[in-house]
Order: structure tokens, then sequence, then C-alpha cells
């Protein structure tokens, strides 16, 4: 499934900034950054589940929010980009 995750991580303190930088790395192994704090992600059940008990162990649900949208398939109808766009389609495969 694709899905879009979003956070807003609370920084006014250091471990909010912390907070924020291992927010951002649990969403780079799972996605492609398409802004600041939006990632597109392509997981299965599984990978979805990880994902958010990842995210769940680093935020703070005090001060910090995460949302998940499921997007509609297939993506490519759904979806208009103006301006600067992803380095690479996260469902094409990548080649190192």
């Amino acid at each position: 499934m694709e899905l879009l995750v979003t956070y807003d991580v609370a920084t006014d303190t250091a471990a909010g900034r912390r907070r924020l930088r291992r927010v951002a790395l649990v969403c780079q192994a799972y996605g492609q950054r398409v802004q600041k704090s939006v990632f597109e992600c392509v997981l299965n059940p599984v990978q979805l589940e990880r994902l958010k008990d990842r995210l769940a162990a680093e935020i703070d649900p005090e001060y910090d929010s995460l949302r998940f949208y499921r997007l509609r398939e297939p993506h490519a109808q759904h979806l208009e980009i103006m301006g600067q766009r992803p380095q690479h389609d996260i469902r094409d495969p990548l080649v190192l």
C-alpha cells in the first residue's frame, strides 16, 4: 500500500530536536522524503506496523503528532506535482 507519513515534532527543547532527528531517520528507512516532514512509503501491512511501532517509540505523544494517509491507487491518477520533484519514483526499482 502507498502511504504518506507526516509528522510534527515540537523542537523548542534540545530533547525535541533529538526526537525530530530520530523520527526523520526512521521515516527515511521506510520511504522517500518529499517535503521536510512528509514521506512517501510503499509498505506491506507488516512493514507499516513496524514503522508505527518504531515511530511511537520515538515521539512524545503529549507534544508531537504523526499522521498516516493511505493514498488512492493507482497513484499516478491522483497526484499532481508542481515544482521540484523527488529524485526517483519510490515504486521504480533502485539500482545502486
